[in-house]
């Protein structure tokens, strides 16, 4: 089936038949055309791009970026665009649209970005857009790829990520400030995509692993409960784009409650009005409320 989808993409961009929404083909002809794996990736390059590029997102609302798999017009938007974002080993199907279409500039978000330890694998944790000042890292990167690409805006660029570097910047201090004073420093979430806000002291206690589809054991399952009555630990976080049963399933047998920790994989369909800072903002209300800051 790929040969056949990847003729057609191919077939299609040439044609030109791919604009990017909401502007005419003549439009967009003016502009760069991005490409971005995942939203953290989009948001990180539209914020630099400004006015100068389309920023197409790889990874439709509501899809988890681990599992997703590319159509005809994600494949043709790979090979049209001047360059695409990704990040190595999250959505192993851009990686290869990349490989088999690709003919632009390209950035690995972990090569410019460093990745730290998972909290219980010990593997490379590659969601590190927890982390804002990270993802000012990233935004520099793509400055300076999109300088070389286009010259003749590279102040633009430059001016563009040294205003996301700001307001990243004022985000970690929310974070540092925010979370200086707590009762308890443990959370128990959903999957292991937080070990980056260990920076402000949390120690994570996922119930499943770096994959948002691993199974906990009963086993593991037990040493949670412990955890969460010697503890005193009030809230288990649940996610947006995975099933949340098993977060309050474990909530519902302690006794406690239940809230939502956004990984920030992906938005969803009610995410319309919502961007990275706000999330991000609203992640930091959740974890002052149930850890007592």
């Amino acid at each position: 089936m790929r040969k056949p989808l990847l003729a057609l993409a191919l077939t299609l961009a040439s044609a030109g038949s791919l604009t990017a929404c909401g502007t005419s083909s003549g439009d967009a002809g003016d502009k760069l055309q991005v490409a971005a794996a995942f939203y953290p990736l989009q948001y990180a390059a539209q914020r630099v791009a400004g006015d100068h590029a389309d920023v197409q997102n790889l990874t439709q609302p509501g899809q988890e970026p681990h599992d997703i798999e590319l159509t005809v017009r994600e494949t043709a938007l790979i090979a049209d665009a001047d360059l695409v974002v990704f990040e190595e080993g999250m959505s192993h199907a851009v990686e290869d649209g990349i490989a088999e279409t690709g003919t632009g500039a390209t950035i690995d978000a972990a090569s410019v970005v460093p990745l730290e330890p998972s909290a219980e694998s010990r593997e490379p944790d590659p969601h590190f857009w927890q982390d804002p000042l990270r993802m000012a890292d990233l935004g520099d990167a793509i400055a300076d790829e999109l300088s070389g690409i286009d010259p003749d805006h590279a102040g633009d660029y430059a001016a563009n990520a040294a205003a996301l570097r700001a307001d990243l910047e004022a985000l970690d201090r929310e974070f540092a400030d925010g979370l200086a004073d707590c009762e308890r420093y443990t959370i128990v979430v959903s999957h292991d995509a937080f070990s980056y806000l260990g920076k402000y002291g949390l120690k994570l206690a996922p119930i499943t692993g770096l994959s948002p589809e691993a199974e906990p054991t009963p086993a593991d399952l037990a040493e949670l409960q412990d955890l969460i009555a010697r503890d005193g630990i009030t809230t288990v976080f649940g996610e947006t784009l995975v099933s949340p049963k098993l977060s309050e399933t474990l909530a519902h047998d302690m006794g406690i409650t239940t809230a939502v920790l956004d990984p920030l994989e992906g938005l969803t369909d009610a995410d319309t009005d919502e961007d990275y800072l706000s999330i991000m903002r609203r992640n930091l209300t959740a974890l002052e409320q149930a850890n007592g800051c």
